[in-house]
């Protein structure tokens, strides 16, 4: 049946465009973007889980870079430790030097001590990075315990979605080298700390008097003097920085161990950034291949319907022939 007041090949043929239309507009929005997820209308679930990893992501960049800070914090003390307990060594020579050396030598001999104490001094003092030092504290009028110093390592997410923060923890208490500002009696660093000069461990002050030996006296690497003082008091000031050179062996073994760590989890953050772009990718990425077929067939497809809808107008025209004389 025709009719001149419903053409119902036409509106079919428009339906049937429109929803092409539509299709290729989506089709031409990936390509433009190189997403299938674009927006939350897209895919509600997947566009959730996108938005959440990319958020985790720049945290994750974040973390990167905060190891990268404190991996040369590490490394400035590391390098700082090295040199002391070189310098340190040196002292302990001069000690072994001393024995049996007439009063003149012991002399020339302590000079060369006092510059090595200043040396270590100094080595403590300029190992800072970025406002930290591990190796010289400074504790005001007591000394203290030493913070920890807090190296931000991961960002975890668990499985109910709560964030959390991980640390590697650098003990600096177990490294300091000098404890600046205490008072003389308290100082706890591993060179200006006191020192029973039987055993080398530590003990509350008890200042030794040149030439007469107790079995009291106390001793730290920065007091060490050879003026003066007896074989016997310069065998106990030889145990003294043996036991520093033993802590501060292991200090520098504590430091390389968290060097070492922060670089793997350098590594793995990286990787574990690289993982997470991936999967993201597989989620919301569209896939270029197909949907530059799909807009070539949209396009035919497109076309077809306006040729479809330029023939079903065409039909309604032909019912005038049929009034012409």
């Amino acid at each position: 049946m025709s009719s001149i007041n419903t053409n119902a090949s036409a509106m079919t043929a428009l339906q049937t465009l429109s929803a092409t239309n539509k299709s290729l507009s989506t089709t031409q929005g990936r390509i433009a973007t190189g997403l299938r997820v674009a927006e939350a209308s897209d895919n509600a679930a997947y566009w959730s889980i996108a938005t959440t990893m990319r958020s985790d992501n720049k945290a994750l960049s974040t973390v990167q870079d905060s190891l990268g800070l404190g991996a040369s914090k590490v490394d400035t003390a590391y390098t700082g430790m090295n040199k002391a307990i070189d310098t340190l060594n040196d002292i302990k020579v001069k000690l072994v030097a001393a024995n049996g050396a007439s009063a003149a030598d012991k002399e020339k001999i302590d000079t060369e001590i006092k510059a090595l104490q200043k040396q270590l001094q100094a080595y403590s003092d300029g190992a800072t990075f970025s406002g930290t030092n591990m190796l010289s504290v400074k504790s005001g009028a007591a000394a203290t315990a030493a913070d920890d110093v807090k190296i931000v390592s991961a960002f975890n997410r668990d499985g109910a979605g709560s964030a959390s923060v991980s640390t590697i923890d650098v003990k600096v208490d177990d490294i300091k080298l000098f404890e600046t500002g205490g008072a003389a009696a308290i100082k706890t660093g591993i060179l200006d700390g006191q020192r029973l000069g039987t055993t080398g461990v530590r003990a509350a002050l008890s200042a030794p008097t040149p030439g007469t030996d107790a079995a009291t006296d106390t001793y730290s690497v920065m007091t060490v003097s050879v003026k003066g003082y007896s074989d016997a008091q310069l065998t106990k000031q030889l145990g003294v920085v043996e036991a520093a050179l033993k802590e501060m062996t292991t200090a520098a073994t504590n430091l390389g161990a968290a060097k070492s760590r922060i670089e793997l989890q350098k590594a793995f953050t990286s990787s574990l950034m690289d993982s997470i772009d991936r999967g993201v990718g597989q989620l919301v990425d569209a896939d270029m291949n197909k949907e530059s077929t799909r807009l070539q067939a949209l396009q035919v497809q497109q076309q077809l319907g306006i040729q479809a809808l330029s023939i079903a107008n065409g039909n309604s025209q032909s019912i005038m022939s049929l009034f012409k004389g």
